[in-house]
């Protein structure tokens, strides 16, 4: 019964929340996007009363899944208006911490032994308590300093009854909501998901600070603390302790004694090689999670979330990145178009406008004035209203340099950021280059030459033999020939049928004029009787053209 209640509670929170927001210019945009609706009906209920900051607030309340949910929705500018977006990409959770008993129990569960054996020293009061877990600081036996990351009991249990309830939501509003389906609200939900069961899981974070500390080697000033292997777990995260504080809160004195440019610069290219050369991302750089240490050094924390890009789109992520960097439209309209999903809706024309328009517009900006994390975030909304459906990928991409852009900004506020990108990207494309020219590529490239020689006279020989016994055929798969003949078929049997409701018609008439013993209403009963089998052919063939046909037409397209 319990299990009932709680259930009920949740749908009762969520629906209390959307209609909350029902009639708020909030959804209203977002319904008017989605159905195309005129712009008056889109403006109708602008003064709602509530402000991207009462969003904010009723997400934290809502718990921490709608938390996670809210910072994946200030990526999605086709969902949402910029003043929400720029709310939610604030989003930070801060909650009770957990009761030192029930940590100190936890604790011992997952590392196997007792908090005195394995630690110096351990504080009781949490660094910084969120939904998901807490951090504390600690001294190992060894004197080592560390944090250790504990995760919240039964934490799991509610974002899986969470992501379990919006499924259920989901799939019924794309299974009856044109809106829904536009904007593909189930594949938002595994999105979320997969972000949640990751960062849910510790093992898998150490993993990727490992990985990480790897593919960084060669940026002496970036920072990525390091698990202690020993005493982590799935819910346990123990890991090296770096002093530092929040990128963006660092005092003007330190500004005004320090050119943090070249850290910035470094920090920068590091971000560029994850997207574009490992394909292994950092994907949550908001300012609370790059820190700054006394030595000028950036720390890197909090990798539970992180992107992963398969080759080809490292590629086209680069050529897009040096489109936007040499202000080429021509160049960044056809990279976002190869990784776009297009559809007979879709209206390249104004895609194509829309996006000259954005980068001509840069043009005249100063260094200082350009943002490439908001561009991207632009571009992907021209995207949306013109019914291009945008890789994920560039979502990402525009996450990770909008964070950027805001330490950037708070460190060096002369760094050029746009001569960085562009410097960093020239030099990371001439090392793909030459990287593609190694023996094994080269190695590669003659076995193929190898393997066309051999067989190229052999399939010569054989097309010369068949165009000399004249049994070269080309196969052009371009129509269904089966659904072809079924629909002259049903052409056809309508003709047919038509032609023999009219026959119906002529011979009812003419037999009016034969006088019968047999009337209905007055007129001959067999004339009347070929009347009304004609009328019920007429009835039963206009509903199968005015209905069946724009059905089954629906299900085509």
């Amino acid at each position: 019964m319990s299990g009932f209640s709680e259930k009920a509670g949740r749908y009762k929170k969520f629906f209390g929340f959307i209609f909350k927001y029902w009639n708020s210019s909030l959804l209203n945009q977002t319904r008017a996007h989605a159905l195309e609706l005129p712009a008056e009906e889109e403006e109708q209920e602008e003064d709602s009363g509530y402000s991207p900051q009462d969003l904010v607030e009723d997400l934290q309340n809502m718990g921490p899944t709608f938390i996670k949910l809210g910072q994946l929705l200030s990526t999605r500018p086709d969902l949402l208006p910029d003043a929400y977006l720029k709310a939610l990409s604030t989003l930070q959770d801060q909650v009770a911490p957990i009761p030192y008993e029930q940590l100190v129990q936890l604790i011992e569960e997952e590392i196997g032994t007792r908090i005195s054996k394995g630690f110096l020293n351990f504080e009781e009061k949490p660094l910084a308590s969120a939904s998901i877990g807490q951090v504390h600081r600690a001294t190992l036996r060894s004197g080592k300093q560390v944090v250790v990351k504990v995760q919240r009991p039964g934490i799991r249990r509610e974002f899986l009854e969470d992501l379990e309830m919006l499924k259920e939501i989901t799939d019924f509003g794309v299974k009856y909501s044109e809106a829904a389906r536009k904007y593909a609200l189930d594949n938002i939900l595994e999105e979320l998901r997969h972000i949640v069961l990751q960062e849910l899981d510790y093992t898998r974070e150490a993993a990727n600070l490992v990985t990480l500390a790897g593919n960084l080697q060669k940026f002496p000033r970036l920072i990525i603390p390091q698990p202690v292997l020993d005493y982590c777990s799935s819910k346990v995260l123990t890991m090296e302790y770096v002093h530092g504080i929040k990128a963006t809160s660092v005092s003007p004195l330190t500004l005004m004694e320090n050119d943090l440019s070249p850290l910035v610069d470094e920090l920068v290219e590091a971000y560029l090689q994850q997207i574009v050369v490992d394909g292994f991302v950092h994907a949550d750089p908001h300012p609370g999670n790059i820190q700054l240490t006394p030595e000028n050094n950036l720390v890197l924390i909090d990798l539970g979330m992180v992107a992963k890009f398969t080759p080809r789109m490292q590629e086209k992520l680069l050529q897009l990145l040096l489109g936007i960097s040499k202000k080429d439209g021509d160049s960044v309209i056809d990279v976002l178009l190869s990784i776009s999903e297009i559809t007979e809706n879709s209206d390249l024309d104004t895609f194509r406008r829309g996006i000259n328009r954005q980068i001509m517009d840069t043009q005249d900006h100063t260094a200082r004035e350009m943002q490439a994390g908001r561009q991207l975030i632009q571009m992907n909304r021209i995207a949306a209203e013109n019914g291009i459906h945008i890789a994920v990928e560039l979502n990402i991409l525009g996450k990770v340099l909008l964070n950027l852009d805001q330490i950037v900004a708070v460190l060096a506020p002369d760094f050029d950021l746009q001569a960085s990108l562009k410097k960093h990207i020239q030099e990371m494309m001439q090392s793909r280059l030459i990287s593609e020219l190694k023996p094994e590529n080269f190695l590669n490239l003659l076995l193929e030459i190898k393997k066309f020689t051999e067989k190229f006279p052999a399939r010569m020989n054989k097309l010369f033999s068949n165009l000399a016994n004249n049994e070269f055929r080309i196969k052009v798969d371009a129509i269904d020939e089966k659904q072809l003949a079924e629909d002259f078929q049903k052409v056809a049997n309508r003709i047919a049928l038509g032609l023999i409701i009219a026959a119906a018609i002529v011979g009812a008439a003419m037999l009016m004029q034969v006088p019968s013993d047999y009337t209905i209403l007055g007129y001959p009963a067999i004339a009347m009787l070929f009347f009304l089998i004609a009328a019920a052919g007429g009835i039963l063939l206009s509903y199968f053209i005015i209905f069946k046909d724009e059905k089954n037409s629906r299900k085509k397209r």
